[in-house]
């Protein structure tokens, strides 16, 4: 390495720490974009069985989801919930054709609708549930697509099992899985936090030793650097 060389070092270095400093700054925007993203992303349609136990005096939602893979599509829907009784015919309850109506029988003033407003959510809720509303209730939605060259239609069917108590049930299941989901959640948080703060402190640390190293070399008398050497291999 000549003079000029060793000249030329201090001259890189400071070059390299504002570069650094740009790559720190770049780290941390593209952290908070994430967490931006993550906020404002659009919700997606899963499709969620409903519960089958109810209390006597609450209010009990049936679930009914029928989702649109293609949300962007026009579609005409129609929803008929029915209650089956054991041996009987299915009995009409609620109808949903543009606008949600309650339909005569004994769950007339009782009944509320809890769709959603793309439709893809057509749930229903019973308000002061008594011990009668127990049996099997089914959920029939009817779309039909608009195209420019034809007009398909699809009818998906749920039937839901309701069973009522005069008290509610200890549901161990759901509470080990809500602990484990707030457990989970504490983790993952906690781990990306160490890994921001490692990253950061690494990024300083070799922003550090540039300028230690820069600083040195300034240090060194004029007469010194001519006269420093480095070893050739061949």
């Amino acid at each position: 390495m000549d003079t000029d060389s060793l000249r030329a070092c201090p001259r890189q270095l400071y070059q390299r720490i504002p570069n650094m400093r740009t790559r720190t700054r770049v780290i941390l925007h593209s952290l908070l974009l994430l967490v931006l993203v993550v906020q404002v992303s659009r919700p997606v349609c899963v499709d969620v069985p409903s519960e089958t136990e109810a209390v006597v005096g609450n209010p009990m939602k049936l679930t009914c989801i029928s989702c649109m893979k293609r949300e962007e599509v026009n579609a005409e829907t129609r929803v008929d919930w029915y209650y089956i009784p054991p041996d009987k015919e299915s009995i009409p309850i609620y109808l949903f054709d543009g606008q949600p109506r309650e339909l005569e029988g004994p769950w007339r003033g009782r009944l509320m609708w809890n769709g959603s407003k793309d439709l893809q959510e057509l749930s229903i809720s019973i308000i002061n549930v008594t011990m009668n509303d127990t049996g099997t209730y089914k959920c029939v939605v009817f779309r039909q697509f608009e195209f420019d060259c034809y007009s398909p239609s699809v009818t998906n069917s749920l039937v839901i099992n309701l069973v009522v108590r005069e008290e509610a049930s200890d549901d161990t299941t759901a509470l080990y899985s809500e602990i484990m989901m707030y457990v989970l959640l504490v983790f993952l948080t906690c781990w990306l936090l160490v890994e921001m703060v490692y990253c950061y402190r690494k990024i300083s640390k070799s922003d550090e030793q540039a300028q230690d190293t820069a600083t040195n070399y300034l240090a060194i008398p004029s007469e010194n650097k001519e006269n420093l050497g480095v070893p050739v291999t061949e």
